[in-house]
């Protein structure tokens, strides 16, 4: 049952931001700091000094280092306590991934292990498919891979070629296809295949590497993460037992969609521990070496760098541990009697799969953002191997096109607050009529209440009323996705300033008075960076959906609603900077 006081999905944009509650990372207890702690040590003591082997690659010794991650209980975070799991909460494993995820390939290739090459059969198996292959994958005897992409349908996977026909005597299905860019490929020992039985019901069907019929192609060789295997995995001809479908025939979907939501809120924690440890290059770089007689940190070029690193940081960990909170709220509610129960488990976490698919856009563009700003820092020496942030760099790419590239999850956010305010889930038309009511009869006012941020949350009042006045002016053409990626963007935008500033309102009066002087700093600078792309995404939005005669009265709408009179922003980033060259980290 779920209390009907939990926040819908995309309601943000609805609702005013303060008083709103969410977990933030300054929430962490005593027992998720030591799970914390225990696999930094891991990465630092196991990973990192064999980095270089691991890149070569070496797949004999990454399945090494993935039994003893196994070995810590690293594996069974999100594995049911009834299985022999730890079963915890989702901002715990968030934050096991952002810790292993400076690691790249190995990141990569644990994520698939104890995400997509697990969770289906935790969610899906049978008592009887679990008994057989759950423990093995927990302990790393075996490893999984998740096989979806298809050479034709990377982003479609529906229209899937692979098919499964039963055999003829009923005791098996027989697949034939192929299974494009699989993670974990050369080495995995159970695959999560999905398929079309008969050509039309798409499924999916647990298959064993020893099965006859089934080989690995050749490795891909990659721009970056080159201590993973991707590979191709050729079906040919497989005899499946009728035991190893996961799931109904015909839902495959429903598996391979819903656990791609949680996939992408783990890619999400990945990135930023990698974009954390990015800047960290990036900033003991600038403290040491020098340039014309002074270290690269006082100059001004650099500073700013380092201050919207730590800005645009910040604001990518507001929103992912906000999202796990959301989702933790959520499943908290659940009662766990009942053969449905990961059904229902399911649907909660699908509440917020617009909010993972915010997550996973946000916190990749970041990675992207300090991976080539900490190069730059860098100069030359940024593009020689000797240097991490020459790995960051490369490895950074693969983050906005695997689980659904972000121009699919850009477009999949706005139709899915379409699809709900179509059903009388949100009243996001009501609303919408109202904001445009309120603009013609009056101008748009909104209070920004009691805080210390009363400018910014003023600011994120007027820019949840631009969306809504964006979308009327559009609604004709939003099934264009040019206009659709615009309005995408404004919703990525309106959330991750709104994180933030719940964040910092949340912990402001219990820092002490340096931290509040670096929190105001903070806030001046996010609220800028963001509203610099949303003011954009706004432009451009108006310039594609808004008819010729409305548009000027649409623009000028746009330019006193991201009315921003923010003082002291060049303080404001050299504090940032400053802060940053002082610890040599992410200061926050």
């Amino acid at each position: 049952m779920i209390v009907k006081n939990l926040p819908k999905g995309g309601e943000f944009l609805l609702t005013e931001a303060l008083g709103t509650s969410l977990f933030v990372p300054e929430d962490f207890s005593s027992e998720q700091r030591q799970i914390a702690e225990t696999t930094e040590a891991f990465v630092n003591n196991e990973i990192l000094p064999d980095l270089q082997r691991l890149e070569e690659p070496d797949f004999d010794l990454l399945v090494e280092k993935l039994r003893s991650c196994a070995e810590l209980g690293l594996f069974l975070v999100d594995i049911p306590e009834e299985y022999g799991g730890l079963e915890l909460d989702k901002a715990t494993s968030m934050l096991v991934a952002e810790k292993i995820g400076p690691t790249g390939s190995f990141a990569i290739t644990s994520s698939g292990q104890t995400g997509i090459g697990s969770l289906p059969l935790v969610y899906y198996g049978t008592a009887e498919q679990k008994k057989n292959y759950l423990d093995k994958l927990t302990t790393g005897e075996w490893i999984g891979a998740y096989c979806l992409t298809e050479p034709d349908c990377g982003s479609d996977p529906l229209s899937a070629r692979t098919t499964a026909t039963l055999s003829e005597d009923g005791s098996c299905y027989i697949l034939n296809g192929v299974k494009q860019f699989i993670t974990n490929a050369a080495f995995a020992d159970l695959f999560t295949v999905f398929a079309k039985i008969d050509g039309q019901k798409f499924s999916a069907f647990l298959v064993e590497r020893t099965m006859p019929g089934l080989s690995i192609g050749n490795e891909e060789k990659k721009l970056g993460l080159k201590g993973t295997s991707t590979a191709q995995v050729v079906l040919e001809n497989v005899r499946v037992p009728v035991a190893n479908l996961l799931g109904e025939a015909g839902k495959g979907h429903k598996i391979a969609f819903n656990v791609l939501n949680i996939g992408r809120l783990k890619l999400s924690a990945t990135v930023t521990g990698a974009a954390k440890a990015a800047f960290a290059e990036a900033a003991g770089y600038a403290t040491e070496r020098k340039q014309f007689g002074q270290q690269l940190a006082d100059f001004g070029a650099i500073r700013e760098k380092l201050a919207d690193m730590s800005a645009a940081i910040f604001a990518a960990e507001s929103l992912l541990y906000r999202v796990a909170g959301l989702l933790d709220a959520r499943l908290a509610t659940l009662d766990r009697s009942g053969d449905d129960y990961y059904q229902r488990y399911q649907q909660a976490i699908e509440e917020y799969a617009g909010e993972c698919a915010i997550a996973k856009v946000f916190c990749s563009n970041t990675l992207a953002k300090v991976a080539d700003e900490a190069l730059q820092i860098h100069g030359g020496y940024g593009y020689i191997k000797d240097y991490p942030v020459e790995r960051f760099y490369r490895d950074e790419r693969i983050n906005r096109i695997f689980e659904g590239t972000n121009e699919i999850n850009r477009l999949l956010i706005p139709t899915l607050l379409f699809r709900r305010a179509d059903t009388g889930g949100l009243d996001l038309w009501g609303q919408v009529r109202a904001a445009a009511e309120e603009l013609h009869a009056q101008g748009i006012e909104e209070a920004g209440g009691s805080t210390a941020f009363g400018g910014e949350f003023y600011l994120l009042g007027r820019l949840k009323k631009l969306f809504l006045l964006l979308l009327g002016s559009v609604a004709a053409r939003r099934q264009e996705q040019e206009v659709l990626l615009a309005l995408g963007d404004l919703v990525i935008g309106i959330f991750a300033l709104e994180s933030s500033l719940l964040r910092v309102d949340k912990i402001f009066a219990a820092a002490s008075e340096r931290k509040k002087t670096l929190l105001q700093s903070l806030v001046k600078s996010v609220a800028f960076d963001l509203l610099v792309q949303i003011q954009a995404a706004a432009v451009r939005c108006a310039a594609y959906g808004v008819q010729d005669k409305e548009l000027a009265v649409v623009q000028k709408a746009i330019a006193r609603l991201t009315a921003y009179p923010v003082s002291g922003l060049l303080v404001a980033k050299q504090q940032l900077a400053a802060a940053a060259s002082e610890s040599g980290v992410y200061p926050f």
